[in-house]
């Protein structure tokens, strides 16, 4: 009987060569954008969950009250770690983390070879709490010294061209102008790629504490900068424990207005939104909506095999009623046609695994992973599963429409197409269409957000800045340095600020001035930047001026920007006086607002002062057309300052775009995506457009011998898909307009949804669709009507 049923499939394979291949082609494509979407989810929902105590590994994070609700961030003081372990007996480790984001690159100079990597301040128990196993080392005491240093394997290569007897060896490390001599006292393997952390080397936490007060950071309880970590010991109970250091902060700083909580640390990377101190999403956001999306195109390649095999069952009506007549049972029937549709995913799975090898480098180009078909059983087990779950939904439908047929009926020539046949194709064709449009519009909004967020006047022009570290003998002669730099073709300006002024890079809550309420807890920016910093950014002054060397008491100065003067409530602020952190400093000028956050953030009060000694990158506007030239003349003066250290360099415009990196991949796929729903689409369109006229050939043939036109033949045939393809778009036009304005909800500044966004959606997905069926309707309604009628 198997062999019988397979023969059966193969003939029939053969016997409908066209539907057979536009089966093949839909489910084979939707197949591979699974497969694609599904290896792109797997390696999402594994980021950090490499972890051994994984399971007990928490971050802390604080919930503070402000004026418009609870801010939560990952910032914490420097002395929370040390303090949690020797009071909370839940603890196993503590340890304390300097996000290596916040330093760029250190400069590491092993003799006259200087290397840039990047790096991290980390507590001693860091290898404890964190899965990063050590080539060389003991994870309790590599970083037990104060000068301690921990390469990467890669790293120690790069170094000393092996990673063998390294330990004890000497390095100078330097950074914020800094040098200071390391050890090298082990060798871990490296950060895989599946951790959201990805760092070249660790140093001691303590090393950090001495370099945070020679940079006039004190350390105490006021002061937040590091990331806390906690392994909670295996019977303490989340809940209780994050009840128990809710007020940990209070109780050591009265002053504190901030609550903690632990949550954990795997969690981070899929939820790392808060609402009221709470976790609402993130990152799985995106993995939820192309999971759907997934889903979607293989559903649309299903529907497509339902409608061309309930289509052609007029074709099949005598095969059924024979059978049935001779004896087979219905459920023999089922097994034969569902057999047919798990056959076709299969076929399909093959092409598609094909297309997915083909495609893989660019997809993983797109999503920055290094994603591979691998053959592991979880994996095999899954794509046989989606493609099993295919066939059977493809088959369900075509299966239990053709077993239902009367044998006596059908073998009589009385078959009819019933309302409920029609009905149920037309909503299959109705659903395809729907799916298209909404992707259509996300595809378009996506993208019209997008060009907004990299068009809008922000406030400065990040345009030709190119930017590098104060190092070496940079830091000691910068101002000489600025001088044969302003002198060179091509550089317009040049200064030197604290950070990159992209995103949130530090901020305060010490700031007093007349008529602040005592319990407002109120961030601001702080940004320590140079002479002449202001003017090389393009910042305009609302009012008053921007810092000058004619005015030498600038350091006691501050400016701010046009929200903090209007968070501050102080009218007339030039002359007024602030306290900073317990000095006074007069408000010289007001800047207009511009966003130093990407879009999604509300412009945040900010200052600026004055301190060219504790500035850390150096920033210099290039002129338009002469990049090259400035650039290569500013490495040779670096060169000549800094001789052995590498010239690594940054366009600001750059890092500014890189904020928008999730939304961009985002955008390119939903574009390749909505494309292939719309190309599945069209091929389930066009061979029903195929089969509708050769059914009806003979009537097209009486029709033009009657006088009808090869238009209103064309009308009359493609009118029927016309008007499904019309109420799909009805449908999905206010469904995408809500989709639409729930992922705008994430920016604070956005486009305004206009009507052409969805008007133009349905019109493009019409046009497809009819050029689909106009493409198979105009040859029918050219066609000979004498030979039509004579066909059999």
């Amino acid at each position: 009987m198997f062999h019988h049923n397979i023969l059966i499939i193969f003939r029939n394979f053969i016997r409908f060569k066209s539907e057979f291949f536009i089966n093949l082609i839909g489910l084979s494509t939707g197949l591979a954008c699974a497969l694609l979407i599904y290896l792109w989810v797997s390696d999402e929902l594994n980021i950090d969950k490499f972890h051994e105590k994984g399971n007990r590994l928490f971050q802390v994070m604080e919930n503070g009250k402000e004026a418009d609700g609870i801010k939560t961030q990952p910032s914490t003081p420097d002395l929370l770690g040390e303090t949690m372990i020797k009071e909370l007996p839940e603890i196993e480790y503590a340890v304390s983390v300097t996000s290596y984001k916040w330093f760029g690159k250190f400069t590491l100079a092993a003799g006259e070879t200087n290397t840039k990597a990047t790096g991290q301040y980390v507590s001693k128990d860091f290898f404890n709490a964190f899965s990063y196993p050590l080539v060389q080392g003991n994870k309790d005491q590599v970083l037990a010294d104060k000068n301690a240093i921990v390469l990467s394997a890669e790293l120690a290569i790069k170094i000393f061209n092996t990673t063998e007897n390294i330990v004890g060896k000497a390095l100078d490390c330097q950074i914020f102008g800094f040098k200071e001599p390391v050890i090298v006292s082990g060798i871990f393997k490296g950060t895989p790629a599946n951790s959201t952390e990805q760092f070249d080397f660790v140093l001691s936490f303590e090393a950090w504490k001495d370099l945070s007060t020679k940079f006039g950071r004190p350390i105490h309880w006021d002061n937040h900068a590091p990331y806390t970590y906690l392994v909670l010991n295996k019977n303490a109970d989340l809940d209780s424990f994050n009840k128990k250091i809710a007020g940990f902060l209070k109780s050591k700083n009265k002053d504190s207005n901030v609550d903690l909580m632990a949550v954990p640390y795997s969690s981070q990377y899929l939820y790392g939104n808060y609402q009221n101190g709470k976790q609402t999403g993130g990152r799985i956001e995106y993995i939820k909506l192309f999971s759907i999306i997934a889903l979607f195109i293989v559903g649309i390649g299903c529907i497509n095999f339902m409608n061309l095999s309930t289509a052609k069952a007029s074709r099949r009506v005598k095969e059924v009623g024979i059978k049935k007549a001779i004896g087979a049972s219905r459920k023999i029937l089922i097994v034969q046609y569902l057999g047919e549709s798990i056959s076709i995913a299969f076929l399909s799975l093959m092409l598609s695994v094909i297309l997915v090898e083909l495609f893989l480098p660019q997809f993983n180009l797109i999503t920055n992973k290094h994603l591979l078909l691998s053959a592991s059983p979880g994996f095999m087990l899954s794509i046989f599963g989606i493609t099993m779950m295919t066939g059977l939904i493809a088959g369900s439908y075509p299966a239990l429409y053709l077993s239902g047929f009367n044998p006596a009926t059908v073998l009589k020539g009385k078959l009819t197409t019933s309302m409920g046949e029609l009905f149920a194709r037309k909503g299959l064709v109705i659903f395809q269409f729907t799916l298209s449009v909404i992707l259509i519009v996300s595809v378009l909004v996506v993208y019209k957000q997008i060009e907004f967020a990299q068009t809008k006047n922000l406030g400065y022009d990040k345009e030709q800045i190119i930017y590098f570290d104060k190092e070496g003998k940079v830091a000691d002669n910068q101002e000489a340095f600025f001088a044969e730099a302003k002198n060179m073709l091509g550089v317009v300006n040049i200064s030197s600020i604290g950070t990159t002024l992209i995103g949130h890079n530090g901020s305060t809550s010490g700031l007093i001035w007349e008529g602040k309420n005592p319990t407002d807890i109120i961030e601001f920016e702080n940004v320590t930047l140079n002479y002449d910093m202001i003017e090389t950014l393009g910042v305009k002054m609302k009012t008053g001026r921007a810092f000058s060397r004619d005015f030498k008491t600038d350091d006691k100065n501050i400016i701010f920007n046009e929200t903090a003067i209007g968070v501050m409530g102080i009218k007339d602020p030039i002359g007024k006086t602030v306290n900073l952190w317990g000095e006074p400093r007069t408000i010289v000028g007001v800047v207009n607002d511009f966003h130093f956050e990407s879009l999604h953030e509300n412009v945040k009060p900010l200052f600026f002062m004055i301190d060219p000694s504790k500035t850390l990158k150096i920033m210099a506007k290039i002129e338009a057309g002469k990049e090259k030239e400035a650039i290569e003349r500013l490495e040779k003066l670096y060169a000549k300052f800094n001789p052995g250290y590498s010239f690594s360099y940054q366009f600001l415009d750059q890092d500014y775009q890189a904020q928008y990196a999730s939304e961009k991949r985002i955008s390119i796929l939903s574009r390749y995506f909505a494309g292939l729903a719309i190309l599945i689409s069209c091929l389930g369109l066009f061979g029903l457009a195929a089969f509708t006229a050769e059914r009806r050939i003979k009537e097209i043939g009486i029709r033009k011998i009657l006088g009808s036109s090869e238009f209103g033949i064309v009308y009359l045939l493609s009118s029927e898909f016309s008007k499904s393809v019309l109420v799909a778009i009805v449908i999905a036009l206010p469904v995408s307009y809500f989709m639409a304005s729930y992922w705008l909800d994430s920016f604070a500044f956005r486009i305004e949804l206009k009507t052409w966004y969805f008007v133009g959606a349905g019109l493009l997905a019409l046009s497809i669709a009819c050029l689909t069926v106009a493409s198979q309707t105009i040859r029918a309604a050219r066609a000979n009507p004498v030979k039509s009628l004579r066909s059999e």
